[in-house]
């Protein structure tokens, strides 16, 4: 059974722990970082094509510096589809925009879902099952329901979901009322919350009608809403900068969580590549790599001409892309934004970005 969900692909952002595979003009959701052939922005199109009937009603919202690249990549998306942010300012004010441009033109009753352009996903047919309840609750309920993912590990890189009482039961998927979001705990935290068995990762994925969204956002962000409401992208300029999770899913009261597990990663830094592949071997290798008395490393290299040799190393990873070579310890990859900073204030290194 096919849905009539509208799916927003939030693809906006810099990839910046990606680093230096991900830079300025490319970013990592123009990458094909899991083995597919796909970029991540077009593996995220496929598997939303069948829930959104075609392509019609598949949106992006993107930035300037990005919006040809989105339309290089995904063809046949509608170019009025594409929303075009002048400054990022985060995923609050993608998502009310989004919200009110999908409402002008499909009434507020239609049912949006919004997903990041950098997710990896295992199973796509319980993906679209799960995607499928919850659309029927958003289309039934006033209720903006959230994606949760059943935790594997005490990640303290993830912000956490704490369910509440059960709202709905169909078959082996299930909603909660969400009593509180927790970000990025430390490590004992994580592991308390898993013991619970009641938390789960955020997703970053949200579903709702149009209508409920933009009535929370007026009460709870009227500062993001009103000035896009009257001014449209002109607004940007003079727009907070905050995430929908600290604008309006930490302060609603209709925050739903549907606690899911289809094979999920969002892929957020070099480190998930071992997630992902390592397997039974002792590195991971995306390109030729030789190493002795090498164990626990992340290699990867984009040029087929040039060998990694390694001696003597444990857990690091070694990223070789064009004019660039990093070396970090795999518990510093969080780090690497910071890295960035240091080299975007030196003229310098403005062609390594």
């Amino acid at each position: 059974m096919t849905i009539s969900i509208i799916p927003v692909i939030l693809a906006g952002g810099k990839g910046e722990r990606f680093w230096p595979v991900s830079r300025r003009e490319r970013p990592k959701q123009f990458l094909s970082l899991d083995g597919s052939g796909n970029t991540l922005l077009q593996a995220t199109a496929n598997r939303l094509l069948n829930l959104a009937s075609g392509w019609e009603k598949i949106w992006v919202i993107t930035s300037e510096m990005l919006a040809s690249g989105v339309q290089e990549q995904l063809p046949e998306l509608p170019p009025e589809n594409c929303l075009v942010e002048p400054q990022g300012r985060d995923t609050a004010p993608a998502v009310a925009w989004a919200t009110i441009e999908i409402a002008k033109r499909y009434g507020e009753d239609a049912v949006i879902g919004f997903f990041p352009a950098d997710h990896w996903i295992g199973n796509t047919v319980k993906f679209e099952a799960t995607i499928e309840a919850a659309f029927d609750l958003a289309l039934s309920e006033e209720v903006i329901v959230t994606l949760g993912m059943k935790p594997t590990y005490p990640s303290t890189g993830y912000g956490y979901i704490e369910q509440g009482e059960k709202i709905r039961d169909n078959h082996d998927i299930s909603a909660y009322s969400v009593t509180r979001f927790t970000e990025k705990p430390d490590h004992d935290t994580a592991e308390s919350f898993i013991a619970t068995e009641r938390f789960s990762w955020n997703s970053g994925m949200f579903i709702f009608r149009a209508g409920v969204v933009l009535k929370e956002l007026k009460q709870y962000a009227p500062d993001i809403l009103t000035p896009l409401q009257e001014k449209g992208k002109v607004a940007y300029a003079d727009l907070p900068k905050n995430s929908i999770d600290y604008a309006l899913m930490e302060k609603t009261q209709l925050a739903t969580v549907i606690p899911t597990e289809f094979g999920w990663d969002d892929l957020g830094d070099w480190n998930a590549l071992e997630r992902l592949f390592k397997g039974d071997n002792e590195n991971v290798e995306m390109g030729t790599h030789l190493g002795l008395d090498t164990k626990g490393t992340i290699v990867y290299s984009s040029d087929s001409e040039q060998v990694v040799v390694t001696l003597g190393l444990e857990d690091v990873v070694i990223v070789r892309d064009r004019n660039v070579t990093l070396v970090v310890k795999k518990d510093r990859t969080q780090d690497i934004k910071k890295l960035l900073k240091e080299l975007q204030a030196d003229d310098r290194f403005d062609k390594f970005l």
